[in-house]
């Protein structure tokens, strides 16, 4: 429910604050609110339902929804926290903190701090007297669950409001669903529940955003949406072309075991260009895995050093040890020192580091909700551009170079990406893998918490509207019979009906990487002089005198711990090293694959592209038109057919499960899909057969998917529940796929 707010209706917003909040702003130096501020105090203050606030990074969402809120809840008496903030990450919980602790401190409400690496001080004091706001992560919600669940009821069932900050960081996964199950147990311990106040800056779906807020009633939901006041974009495409035969596009540049220096590669040319663009300035260059990161922040180092000039360029990814992260991140707030940090998305949400003058990405981006998201680190000063640079390596053409090389999907996709960008399209959350392997946690989390549970009111405080409403009271039936089975033994039941933990669920729950849903990597620690630098996941295989990239620098093995898993090293100057990192690739839209292939059908030159980007796109529509990819979708190349799709990652991947129901073998790409020694004239009575399908059950599509189980708890999911889910999941997705079909053979 958007709505509208007259202008008679925001004057005399600011006067109904709380006089302290009130001196605060006048403080603060503040000429006005925001638009958005003075819209959210009214309906914080004039209405009951719950609010989301979707605003650009820095428009002043946090401050919109507190203000009014800590308006609220200044009378307040009544013991246990009044509000609760939930946020995806402890830094974004350290930054309200400051932003919060002296408003706070003003009008006499407690602020705590509560997550793994906070002050034990500051929670036993709020334990001890629990009132005002608690700045809490899901993972230390989920622990007050189950370690102090008497503690749980006492400090969180009386709350007003519950804010969640970077709500789109929970539409998607299994965090997501994580989140949305604790709400919707606090709601159950409440005698009234909390209202709740969603944070974004982007949410491609708002509607959705509304569901899993307030899944009971999401028309009920104010969308308080900000009038968009973005900065000018001024953005680049440079095109980069690996040189013949290279196999590791992401390789340590130095010395071979020849002697010779090994040979330069794109990254290598990509780091000149930041090297020389980006020194004495704060920016961020996300270059997609760890691995891409550490190689690049390792070239830049370097180039420091042969230049004889300070480094200003440093790694930061969810690896590196707390200690150096946060050094990193102090420093970009600080601005006294011009600094570049090389990251995964580990600062694309929105832990305050300042303003940076430009963002980079390396490869074409996939998503447009992450690719805006870090676009809102640039251009926050009034009156500043936004800056973006995306750097596309695309592979060496040769005479055996396939044709899917030939169109050059990345610099097609990054013109694409551009496009809906400047349209400003955000891409919806997609299926969720990960449902029965959460609902299997939060089993094991209310049979903690409780003590022990029957059957039907443990399905009535899960499922339902929420998180679980897929899953059936038939499904849940099943699902507790398979993991209290003796070959499972997460939970059993006592002669009175009572669900207890069994002898692995006990060894699970007491585990401290219980909280968490997500899946922590088998990784290894290194250490120097006794200094921890962080932990590296490695899939090669590791031995004295191993060289590694971590923390921006090269490394040589000298010692190695197997049972602690421990990596003694030292600094070393050169080498070539092995990889250790496969590539994550996130997932696209159907939208962008629909317009990568209007880019292919155009003509225009667009003027963000450096000469060899316009050289690449050039002959990418080169080989689509030859292709005749205008008026075609099968194409034969050997003995494969490629399939032309245009369609989205989860779009093609069930595309693919549809031909393996039908026999054929399919591998998915950007495209679409290619079928393995496979002709045209094998293929097309397939194709013709599922296009005059009136209908296809999801069930007999779902017999054939590979891998069906996501999640940490993915191992004790039966296959027919996962399959189940996979169906429902991708019921509309399949109904497509007819017209899918029919649309390759036209």
């Amino acid at each position: 429910m958007s709505s509208a707010i007259s202008a008679s209706d925001l004057e005399g917003v600011y006067d109904r604050l709380d006089p302290k909040i009130r001196r605060w702003i006048r403080d603060q130096g503040w000429e006005e609110l925001r638009e958005i501020q003075a819209r959210t105090i009214i309906s914080v203050l004039d209405r009951k339902q719950d609010i989301i606030i979707a605003a650009t990074t820095a428009a002043g969402k946090t401050e919109a929804a507190f203000l009014p809120v800590l308006t609220s809840i200044a009378a307040r008496i009544k013991p246990g926290f009044s509000v609760l903030y939930v946020s995806p990450l402890k830094a974004l919980i350290n930054d309200q903190f400051r932003r919060l602790d002296e408003l706070c401190e003003s009008m006499e409400i407690p602020v705590v701090k509560w997550h793994g690496d906070a002050s034990q001080a500051g929670k036993k004091k709020a334990l001890a007297k629990p009132d005002g706001v608690a700045l809490i992560t899901p993972e230390s919600i989920e622990a007050m669950f189950t370690r102090r669940p008497a503690d749980a009821r006492r400090l969180l069932s009386s709350a007003d409001f519950i804010v969640i900050d970077e709500l789109h960081a929970f539409l998607q996964g299994p965090r997501g669903l994580h989140v949305a199950s604790l709400l919707r147990r606090i709601d159950a311990m409440a005698e009234v529940p909390a209202r709740r106040i969603g944070l974004s800056a982007t949410i491609g779906d708002l509607g959705q955003a509304a569901a899993w807020l307030r899944p009971a009633s999401p028309s009920t939901v104010e969308i308080l949406e900000a009038k968009s006041d973005a900065p000018e974009l001024r953005l680049q495409v440079r095109g980069y072309v690996e040189p013949p035969d290279l196999d590791d596009p992401d390789h340590a540049e130095g010395a071979g075991e020849d002697g010779e220096t090994a040979q330069r590669i794109a990254l290598d040319v990509i780091a000149d260009h930041l090297f020389q663009n980006l020194r004495g300035s704060n920016n961020l260059v996300f270059g997609g895995s760890r691995r891409t990161v550490e190689s690049a922040a390792d070239r830049l180092r370097r180039r420091s050093e042969k230049a004889s000039v300070p480094n200003e360029f440093y790694p930061h990814h969810g690896s590196l040890s707390k200690v150096l992260r946060e050094e990193l991140e102090d420093r970009l707030k600080d601005g006294k020192l011009p600094t570049t940090a090389i990251c995964t998305s580990t600062l694309e949400l929105g832990v305050d580091i300042g303003s940076v003058k430009s963002v980079a990405q390396i490869g074409a981006p996939r998503s447009l909700s992450s690719l805006r998201q870090r676009l809102g680190r640039t251009g926050r000063r009034r009156g500043t551009p936004s800056v973006l640079r995306i750097y596309v390596r695309e592979p060496y053409i040769g005479i055996k170079s396939g044709m899917l090389d030939r169109l050059h999907p990345g610099t097609i996709r990054a013109v694409a990406v551009v496009r809906l960008l400047l349209a400003a399209f955000v891409e919806s959350s997609g299926p969720i893998p990960e449902v029965a392997s959460t609902l299997i946690h939060q089993i094991l989390s209310v049979i903690t918490e409780r003590g022990g549970i029957r059957p039907k009111p443990l399905f009535d405080l899960l499922c339902g509207p929420g998180p679980f409403l897929s899953i059936t009271a038939t499904d849940f039936s099943d699902l507790l019979r398979h993991i209290g089975s003796p070959t499972v033994k997460l939970i059993e039941q006592a002669p009175d009906g009572i669900l207890m933990l069994a002898q692995e669920g006990e060894k699970i729950v007491q585990s401290r990487s219980f909280f968490a849903v997500f899946e922590a990597a088998d990784e290894w620690r290194l250490t120097v002089g006794g200094r921890t630098l962080g932990t590296l996941p490695i899939s090669f295989p590791v031995h004295k005198d191993s060289l590694v990239v971590f923390a921006g620098q090269r490394w040589i093995v000298k010692d190695l711990d197997e049972p602690t898993k421990t990596l003694v090293v030292s600094p070393h100057p050169g080498g070539v090293v092995p990889r250790f990192e496969r590539v994550n690739i996130e997932p696209a839209a159907d939208r962008l694959g629909a317009e990568m292939r209007e880019v292919y059908l155009s003509s225009d030159v667009p003027p963000y592209l450096d000469q060899k980007a316009r050289e690449l796109l050039a002959e990418g529509r080169e080989t689509f038109r030859a292709l005749e990819l205008d008026r075609r979708s099968l194409v034969s190349e050997d003995r494969d057919l490629h399939v032309f799709l245009w369609r989205g990652s989860q779009a093609t991947a069930v595309f693919s499960a549809a031909l393996a129901m039908a026999g054929l073998a399919a591998e998915v790409h950007d495209f679409g899909v290619t079928l393995d020694k496979t002709t045209a004239d094998e293929a097309m009575p397939i194709l013709q057969k599922l296009a005059n399908m009136p209908a296809i059950d999801p069930a007999d599509v779902a017999a054939f998917v590979e891998n069906i189980s996501g999640g940490k708890f993915r191992d004790y999911v039966p296959d027919g529940l996962a399959r189940i889910q996979w169906a429902v999941q991708n019921a509309s997705l399949i109904a497509s796929m007819p017209a899918t079909a029919a649309q390759a053979l036209s």
